[in-house]
């Protein structure tokens, strides 16, 4: 037939639009054309398709190729168009006898001899693939990504060549299956860290709800290894979570890796970071740190070095939990549902109020210093805890810090309590739904009215202190809150914030 239409996908922010490639060959002068808003990525695979044509052993139709990638109005680009082209000038050639073609989907970049090669964004494209009910055919370093979508059908193919053989019945390719249980996450263990107690009961009560956190203290005292154990400690996700958080590590430059599997992300961006860094963007937009994070913990240590503006931007998604990135021809949102933990100095030298007296810094330089942190930005940080100097004592003690494991069980007895109390933890509470689930006397709640004429506390800081003492009597498995409860929640709230 001279006609042939194969089924690929798109890809516009996380979700992956289905494309038809319509190719038709027609009588005339030997011509090949692109059309359906591609660019410069797709418009040269002619190139790259013609040659793996030939050197795959098929014969390239010297005749009027058309090329149409629908809908029309989406932009289409990479080289993950290659494949399902090729496949679409051999079916309309008659070189490639498949009818049940239109139960496949597509993608792969092919080289000039043939062979795939790996694409980003399999397993977004993969999820809404098995919802239209279709297989995937993809190169084999992109299958095991993709094969985590367990009620699908995945294929992985090497070559050009190969899924043909596939297609014409010749010699069959076997479906990719990943054992999920296989896989287990590896984290560091916070049995690594020595003393700090109070930091490390903070870092569990931040796991426990799910909030942010502020660590201030001076150089040396374990701030960024306590940051990197927070993932350790927290609940595993469920399958649910697993794909979303896989699906948008697929659409990063450095790609998704089966190893990853169910693993909470930890990123830690330099403080030179941009702000588009963070929130994602470029013409084709794609994640940020933000987004990147999600399901996880974003770690920005040395967190007066960031660029005012760059910090700014993280004040919507820490309320909304989702990114929105607008481009004069496209649209994207990105679910950036993540745990930020943040670590400082309290002075440019950072050894303000020690004992060595090593501090220098003027009053200026610490106003100037504390000042490029916006009070809005730190207002929406959950809790402030200090971080002192380890004494020599605690250095050199051979007495075990207790290990990740058995605080991530606690940990996740709270986090079941929440969800079945409200579902959802403590951090995503609405104002409604925490009155509704606070259950608080009115002795405890004048407690807090009091702490906030007292230490001028902003309306935002009520509502997340009492967040933060619904988690503290869930870890004690207590139902009504108590005063013990508000008083440990703004001591949390507080502590840290001697600037």
């Amino acid at each position: 037939m001279a006609l042939a239409v194969v089924a690929s996908r798109a890809l516009a922010g996380l979700q992956a639009p289905e494309v038809a490639v319509e190719v038709h060959l027609a009588n005339g002068l030997p011509q090949f054309t692109i059309v359906g808003l591609p660019d410069t990525e797709v418009k040269e695979s002619r190139d790259r398709v013609r040659a793996a044509i030939i050197n795959s052993g098929f014969e390239f139709p010297a005749r009027r190729i058309t090329v149409n990638l629908a809908p029309a109005d989406l932009p289409k680009d990479s080289g993950r168009f290659d494949l399902p082209i090729a496949i679409g000038i051999l079916a309309a050639a008659g070189q490639l006898q498949c009818p049940q073609l239109a139960d496949y989907e597509f993608a792969g970049e092919l080289a000039l001899s043939g062979q795939l090669r790996a694409i980003r964004g399999a397993l977004a494209m993969a999820c809404q693939t098995t919802q239209a009910g279709r297989m995937f055919f993809l190169p084999h370093d992109s299958a095991r990504e993709a094969a985590l979508v367990m009620s699908g059908k995945v294929y992985a193919a090497d070559s050009l060549l190969q899924v043909c053989a596939h297609l014409n019945g010749v010699q069959s390719c076997e479906p990719v299956l990943v054992n999920q249980n296989s896989i287990t996450p590896v984290y560091p263990d916070l049995a690594d860290v020595k003393g700090q107690l109070a930091a490390r009961h903070a870092l569990e009560v931040a796991a426990a709800g799910g909030h942010s956190l502020l660590l201030v203290g001076p150089p040396g005292t374990g701030k960024s290894m306590l940051a990197s154990r927070l993932p350790g400690i927290l609940p595993a996700m469920d399958e649910q979570q697993a794909l979303e958080t896989a699906a948008i590590q697929s659409l990063g430059s450095q790609g998704f890796h089966t190893a990853q599997w169910r693993q909470r992300p930890y990123r830690a961006p330099h403080h030179t970071a941009s702000a588009v860094a963070l929130v994602g963007g470029g013409s084709d937009p794609r994640p940020g740190e933000i987004s990147l994070a999600h399901h996880g913990v974003l770690f920005l240590d040395e967190l007066p070095e960031f660029e005012r503006k760059v910090l700014e931007v993280l004040r919507e998604p820490l309320e909304s939990q989702v990114i929105h990135i607008s481009r004069a021809a496209r649209q994207a949102s990105f679910p950036a549902d993540f745990q930020l933990i943040a670590a400082m100095n309290p002075c440019p030298c950072g050894y303000l109020g020690q004992p060595s007296g090593r501090c220098h810094c003027t009053p200026e330089q610490i106003a100037r210093y504390v000042g490029k942190l916006s009070g809005p930005l730190l207002d929406r940080i959950d809790m402030h805890v200090q971080v002192a100097n380890l004494s020599a004592t605690e250095l050199t003690s051979d007495q075990p810090a207790e290990a990740s494991a058995s605080i991530r069980q606690r940990v996740q007895q709270a986090r079941d309590r929440q969800l079945h109390r409200q579902g959802c933890c403590n951090a995503r509470l609405t104002g409604a739904e925490l009155e509704r689930h606070l259950h608080a006397s009115t002795e405890v709640l004048g407690l807090l009215a009091q702490a906030l004429d007292r230490l001028g506390l902003s309306a935002r800081s009520y509502h997340r202190i009492l967040r933060i003492a619904r988690t503290v009597a869930d870890m004690e498995g207590s139902v009504r809150l108590g005063r013990q409860h508000m008083l440990h929640a703004i001591q949390l709230r507080r502590s840290g914030l001697t600037l």
